[in-house]
Parts: C-alpha cells; structure tokens; sequence
C-alpha cells in the first residue's frame, strides 16, 4: 500500500497542509521542519502523486523554458539555473529548442502552455509586432529581452562593452571591430548600442561587419573581412563567432594577442579552454534562470506586482590572454 500524505503527517506529528507545502513550496516553511518533513518522507518512501495535485491544486507544477538554441554555449548555464532552481520550488522543467527559428516560437509556446503552469521564453526571436501573441500566455517570463509591458530578466551590456573598449583602447588599439550578431537579435541591438557609444566615449574609430549568426563558422567567415581591413582589435558578438574568428586567423598565421586582439561575449567554458584563452564579457546567465523562476512563480501565484517587473543584471569584462597591446603596424 503507498504511503499518503496523511501518513508522513501522522509520522512527524505535523498538520498535512505543513507536509504539503514543505514537499511543494519548501520556501513557505522554516528549514529544520522541512528537513524533518522531507526525511520522514524519504524513509517511508512516500512519492507524491502529480495528478491528484492536480486536481486539488489546478497547479501542473511544470515550467515551460523555450530557448532559441540549445546548442548556443549562451543558454546552458540559464537552463541549469532554471532546472535548479524549480527543483528547490519543487517544480519540473519542460524545455523546447526553436533550433533558431522566430516562426517556431509561438506556436512552441501555445503548445506547451497547455501544459504548464508559466512559461519563461529565453532571448525570443519573435518580431516586435508579434510579441503580443506570446504575453497573452500568462504568466510569461522573457529573459534578455525588455518588453515594456512583460515580467522581464534583462541582462544589461553597457558596462561590459564600455569595459572592453576601455580595455582595448588602453592597449593602444586606434580602431575596433565589432562583429554583429543576427538582425532579429534584441542581444545584438543593445550590445552594437553600447559599443558606439563606448568608441564615442573613448575616441576609437569603429568598424562593424555583419550580421552573423552564432557559430563558429560565421566567425570563419569574419575572420576574411577583418584580415582585408588591417584591424587590430575586434569585439564579437559571442564567444561562438570569436573562436571562429581566432582559428581562422591562427591558419593565415597571424598570431591572437601579438598581431590581432579578440573579445568574446559570454565568458562561456570554451573561452578558459581556447588557446591563446579568450577574453570575454561575462553574462550572469545563472543568476538570469533563477530569477525568472522565481518571477515566473510569482505571477504563477497570481502576483500584480510580478505583472511587469524588471530585474536587472549586469556584464563585466574577464581578461585573458586573447589580448595585447596594439602592433607597431597599427594605423
């Protein structure tokens, strides 16, 4: 016979209504009765029974996380963040790739809402015109991305770009390369803002080039128009373009740091492992996928003031070895 709820009460001399928020909203409960909650249970074996939750709830206790490109290295660190921290909320985590198609995404969406019980969309590529479809999923949480009207994570990229100029120009480098990510990229839009505005700042002449999609072939591709310009110095939309650009550059033997500096942006794993190391702006991905749990929790639980708040993180340059002084050659 399976044990209930009842039992584990019984078992630890507690009200039921306390085992059953200690076992589904830990938080509401001080952390000894919880441990005592949460032991008792394991050594009696008690598994919770999701659809008699359910029906008593309405709650599916499910969070939907659509993301852009699971394979992008932006977006694990905000899905292991979103995993761990449901997790401690007693929440499971249902996630959808759109494989970095806009058109995808709100039906992913409209499918998936069906099913959970809040929805947290990751850098959506839906055009402005269309966002409205998706905030009429309620409760919806968008992460690096402002929508005025929406509960929103944004990640802000101002003082990392005006870090990294800082940074270059500090070196010597008389004139910087910006490497645009996608058109349809809310990311990009705010990251080329911050780089004009720093090289403004900074008296740097400013060179631009593409867009480009996320992966290292685009980087590849880059690598051609930065050789053919005499650059010295060149900030990539992400950490993806960046290797592309250096493992290219490095096979037309012109030497990352000496000849050529290279900024990322991410400050993925790849970057400590990149030979020479890439320097690059650090994202607070992890702290972006627990924030939106809890906001999305928030407005699960039927919060106003979740409605449209914004929390805001922000960037900072990580310096390693993929940068140097300008070259005596530098113009």
């Amino acid at each position: 016979m399976s044990v209930t709820l009842a039992d584990v009460a019984r078992a630890t001399g507690l009200s039921a209504s306390t085992v059953s928020r200690a076992l589904s909203d830990p938080d509401k409960v001080n952390a000894k009765t919880r441990e005592r909650i949460r032991k008792a249970a394991r050594e009696m074996g008690y598994v919770p029974n999701p659809a008699a939750r359910t029906l008593t709830s309405g709650s599916n206790d499910v969070i939907g996380l659509i993301v852009p490109d699971i394979a992008n290295p932006f977006f694990p660190p905000i899905i292991k963040a979103v995993q761990a921290r449901a997790t401690v909320k007693g929440k499971t985590v249902l996630i959808a790739d759109v494989d970095e198609h806009p058109a995808d995404e709100i039906q992913r969406a409209q499918v998936m809402r069906k099913r959970v019980d809040g929805l947290i969309v990751v850098s959506p590529r839906t055009p402005e015109e269309r966002l409205q479809e998706l905030m009429a999923l309620e409760p919806v949480v968008f992460v690096n991305r402002q929508v005025p009207t929406a509960a929103s994570v944004i990640i802000d990229n101002a003082d990392g770009m005006r870090e990294a100029v800082e940074h270059l120009a500090a070196l010597g480098h008389p004139k910087i390369c910006y490497l645009n990510g996608p058109r349809r990229s809310w990311s990009n839009s705010q990251r080329q803002r911050a780089v004009q505005q720093a090289c403004a700042d900074q008296g740097v002449e400013l060179v631009e080039f593409g867009p480009f999609e996320p992966q290292i072939q685009a980087g590849v591709r880059a690598a051609d128009l930065v050789s053919a310009s005499k650059i010295t110095a060149v900030i990539a939309y992400d950490d993806m373009i960046a290797l592309g650009l250096m493992a290219r550059l490095n096979e037309r033997g012109i030497r990352i740091g000496p000849d050529i500096s290279v900024i990322g942006i991410d400050d993925s794993p790849m970057s400590g492992m990149a030979y020479p190391t890439l320097t690059s702006i650090h994202v607070p991905g992890s702290e972006a996928g627990a924030a939106a749990v809890d906001m999305v929790l928030e407005l699960a639980a039927g919060s106003e003031a979740a409605t449209t708040r914004h929390v805001q993180l922000e960037t900072r340059l990580i310096v390693r070895g993929s940068t140097s002084p300008a070259p005596a050659r530098a113009e």
